[in-house]
């Protein structure tokens, strides 16, 4: 299965608030792509993200100051036995706000078991981006 054809079927099933994922999801995929960097890049191309903008004016209009972005590695199981997993790039973004006590720009993220009840769904981590290749443009001068 291509990688476009996964995202699309993936974009179906998300069962959240638009385009967001719970943070365990985040740490995971966050977490994978710190320990497969090194090896990563050497096999998977991958240039860009294309990200919608209203999505990112939505993060914003959350009362974050600024946005940081994450970068994970979804792990998508095979859909036939015997095939590899689909390995799809990931951008989560979470809006910040500056603490002048500590000095740091600290993510807005809701921490269930502090923030709201443990298993409830917290909305304010954003998957929305999608890879280039395949949802890139390879006349843009960036392409290189």
């Amino acid at each position: 299965m291509s990688k476009e054809n996964t995202l699309e079927k993936l974009s179906e099933k998300v069962g959240f608030a638009i385009n967001s994922i719970p943070l365990k999801t985040a740490q995971k995929w966050a977490k994978r792509w710190t320990q497969r960097e090194g090896k990563y890049n050497k096999h998977h191309e991958l240039n860009a993200f294309l990200i919608p903008a209203v999505d990112l004016k939505e993060l914003l209009e959350e009362g974050g100051t600024h946005v940081r972005a994450y970068i994970g590695v979804q792990k998508v199981k095979a859909e036939q036995k015997g095939d590899k997993p689909t390995y799809i790039e990931k951008l989560m973004f979470v809006g910040t706000k500056y603490n002048p006590e500590t000095k740091i720009y600290e993510d807005l993220i809701t921490t269930p078991g502090k923030d709201v009840s443990v298993g409830e769904q917290a909305d304010d981590i954003y998957d929305f981006t999608k890879p280039c290749p395949p949802y890139n443009d390879p006349s843009s001068p960036l392409e290189v």
